[in-house]
């Protein structure tokens, strides 16, 4: 047992070092988190001013026409008072935009856009965007944590479109129960974004595997909520040898464990049968009596919904089939940086 020393160095009462180290990281939690509200509620009211001072141009009738020369003169006057709001006349101008955006849209929409960084309410409106595809990337914004590049990104290879456009490729309404199959659903996707990994070329699998590690945070993050990691190359032994699952995560609301395979190529036939054996193994030798059986997820660079469809038809495991795509590659991602700095030391200099 370590003995803790107090704040003037003196011996105090026997305390453990991993019960101390348990309340020091559970102290920082709540600190982390009592930081993560208050800077919610910051922005939360910033959005709101900006709301505000949007009505306000818009009920005096100022736009680009008769209403320059008064913008510019209120940037000014605002800008002596209150130096580093961002009060350029662009942005004031953006305010108006924003109130315009939302003004007649339903509640839920103008509660979510306000709670999101005024430079990702920008990019928002800067999209021609429905108001369904908009709350969709909100949605994003808020559950997955995405940054302006991220939102950017989604939003220039046009991510609602593909999700919508592509087809489930997965057996779960045979393999789970209905009520479980309508979730999975919901959750599992047939396509997943993976440029946060800033790939610039095809990567081999334990490569691919390797970065996805790293980063797990934010693999798990593109999954959505209730993942929690397991393990990487998860030894399975059985029959005196040994097999190795890519990615392993447990669903709690689906009660499940997620064996993720990944592909670098496109998808083949014979890749189901590999991940209906190990599911086999997962269900014999790990999974816990009050679980379901376990859910395969093979992540591949592109499938043929058809192919896939012949592929799952007699297997009796749950199995989906998935896309990955990189985003853009690095030397797109830092050029378009590069732009957003330019862009916004201009507005700074206005």
């Amino acid at each position: 047992m370590k003995k803790i020393t107090n704040h003037n160095g003196e011996l105090s009462e026997n305390y453990k070092e991993e019960d101390y180290q348990d309340l020091l990281h559970e102290t920082i939690a709540v600190i982390e988190s009592s930081r993560v509200q208050i800077a919610k509620q910051i922005n939360t009211t910033i959005i709101s001013s900006h709301w505000e001072i949007g009505r306000l141009l818009e009920e005096r009738k100022l736009d680009s026409k008769h209403g320059d020369s008064v913008v510019k003169r209120l940037s000014a006057d605002l800008k002596a008072k209150y130096p580093n709001m961002g009060l350029s006349p662009r942005n004031l101008w953006d305010m108006k935009r924003f109130y315009l955006r939302y003004y007649q849209e339903d509640e839920k929409l103008r509660q979510l856009v306000a709670v999101l960084p005024w430079g990702h309410n920008l990019l928002l409106i800067n999209y021609d965007l429905s108001a369904e595809h908009t709350l969709f990337y909100a949605n994003e914004v808020v559950s997955k944590g995405w940054s302006r590049n991220m939102l950017y990104l989604a939003l220039k290879s046009e991510y609602h479109l593909s999700l919508q456009a592509s087809e489930r490729s997965n057996n779960f309404a045979f393999t789970m129960s209905n009520e479980n199959a309508e979730y999975a659903n919901e959750i599992f996707r047939s396509r997943y974004h993976l440029g946060f990994i800033d790939a610039v070329e095809p990567l081999k699998e334990l490569d691919l595997e390797r970065h996805l590690v790293n980063k797990i945070t934010s693999f798990i993050m593109e999954l959505g909520n209730g993942f929690s990691f397991i393990g990487n190359q998860h030894t399975l032994s059985f029959n005196n040898k040994e097999y190795h699952v890519d990615l392993l995560f447990f669903h709690r609301r689906l009660r499940s464990m997620v064996a993720i395979e990944l592909k670098i190529g496109e998808f083949k036939p014979e890749y189901v049968g590999k991940m209906n054996f190990y599911l086999s193994l997962l269900d014999k030798l790990e999974k816990a009596p009050d679980e379901n059986p376990s859910i395969g997820i093979i992540l591949c660079a592109n499938k043929e919904h058809l192919e896939v469809e012949l592929a799952l038809q007699d297997i009796n495991k749950p199995i989906g089939v998935a896309e990955f795509q990189y985003l853009l590659p690095t030397n797109k991602l830092k050029e378009m940086i590069t732009n957003e700095m330019k862009k916004r030391n201009e507005e700074k200099l206005e």
